[in-house]
């Protein structure tokens, strides 16, 4: 019981994602940051106010880590089929200029 706790607590924490997860995340950020950035221009130029602009800016920010940085199970739905260990390259043989290297 304790073990099944710790192991999900393990894997809550490791933060795992695919690599199509990383390309999500990577788009959802850029879109976040990126309309967060041009929306705290325009509040900060119609009030005429720098801090305006820093603190939504800063609220884009915190968002896009909040959407981000978790790993959600959405950022995991085509993990990646390893090899299993020890069926690399056993008894295979590189060759490069002529020369053979085990």
């Amino acid at each position: 019981m304790a073990d099944e706790l710790l192991q999900q607590a393990q894997e809550l924490f490791e933060g795992q994602i695919d690599f199509e997860g990383q390309k999500k995340t990577e788009l959802i950020s850029t879109i976040i940051l990126a309309v967060s950035g041009i929306l705290a221009f325009i509040l900060g130029f119609v009030q005429q106010n720098i801090y305006v602009t820093l603190w939504a800016g800063l609220g884009g920010a915190a968002i896009a880590f909040l959407v981000v940085v978790p790993p959600y199970p959405f950022y995991n739905t085509t993990p990646e089929k390893w090899l299993p260990k020890g069926s690399g390259m056993a008894g295979s043989v590189i060759e490069i200029d002529g020369k053979r290297i085990n």
